[in-house]
């Protein structure tokens, strides 16, 4: 039984996600999946995962202010098992600021903070388990 749980379970190089918060309505249900996509794009090649693998949360139009201002502003956080390093941080920072910062939503990029966690395995938990098992 153990095995079979551990072949079904995903390798380390599984999992990451990103949470967006911003002050900004970020439109219908097609727009947010619009930038939900590009997201999910921005993750999976920054990081090198499979975007299969790839979570994204959007919570706009949160009571959300930055230096005194409530000018737009999105504070996000990615997480992932792994690959949390100065050059793919960097490609996922410049996407993730080109997705946000595109009309009609325009955040600018230094109204934008996106923090990485690298998980480490038995700090995970899916499929009833965690990924140390």
């Amino acid at each position: 039984a153990q095995l079979e749980r551990d072949l079904r379970r995903p390798t380390e190089l599984r999992m990451p996600s990103l949470v967006v918060n911003t002050n900004v309505d970020l439109g219908s249900e097609d727009d947010k999946k619009k930038i939900m996509y590009q997201l999910t794009e921005a993750v999976a090649k920054g990081l090198g995962k499979p975007d299969s693998y790839v979570a994204i949360q959007l919570c706009d139009k949160q009571s959300m202010m930055w230096g005194g201002s409530s000018e737009p502003l999105a504070l996000c956080t990615c997480t992932s098992l792994g690959a949390i390093n100065l050059q793919n941080n960097k490609a996922v920072v410049e996407q993730v600021c080109k997705a946000l910062g595109e009309a009609p939503h325009s955040i600018k990029p230094n109204r934008i903070y996106v923090t990485f966690h690298d998980i480490p395995r038995e700090n995970m938990g899916y499929d009833g388990s965690t990924f140390a098992g």
